[in-house]
């Protein structure tokens, strides 16, 4: 929703060359939450989810850190501010779930790390 609202205030600002990056986060969050909804990453198990859930928030505040670092100072109208000001909530957002989504990662790790090979060599 938050990528919804940036990309919005985005398209009604002078800043709206830096409309396309809440556009693909927006879609990409959409075919996630999909995914997700229809449980399709428990049929595609070639696929770790977490992970590619984990690189998108990554990306994600990272660029809106950036275009809103960039909107703010560059623009002056208000909807620039305004979607700034959003890309920044975004970027906390998005922090907040990259640290979720690290320790869910972690605990996949050490739990597979526990289920090697060589553990069940020595039954």
């Amino acid at each position: 929703v938050l990528s919804f609202i940036i990309f919005i205030c985005y398209i009604a600002s002078l800043a709206d060359s830096f409309m396309t990056a809440p556009l693909l986060e927006f879609v990409l969050a959409l075919f996630l939450f999909f995914v997700y909804a229809t449980k399709l990453n428990e049929k595609f198990k070639g696929l770790y989810w977490p992970l590619t859930d984990f690189l998108r928030c990554v990306t994600a505040a990272i660029i809106y850190f950036a275009i809103s670092i960039a909107a703010v100072s560059k623009y002056s109208d208000g909807a620039s501010k305004a979607a700034g000001v959003f890309g920044f909530i975004a970027t906390i957002v998005y922090a907040i779930d990259f640290y979720i989504t690290f320790n869910d990662l972690v605990t996949f790790l050490k739990q597979g790390s526990s289920d090697s090979p060589e553990g069940h060599k020595s039954e």
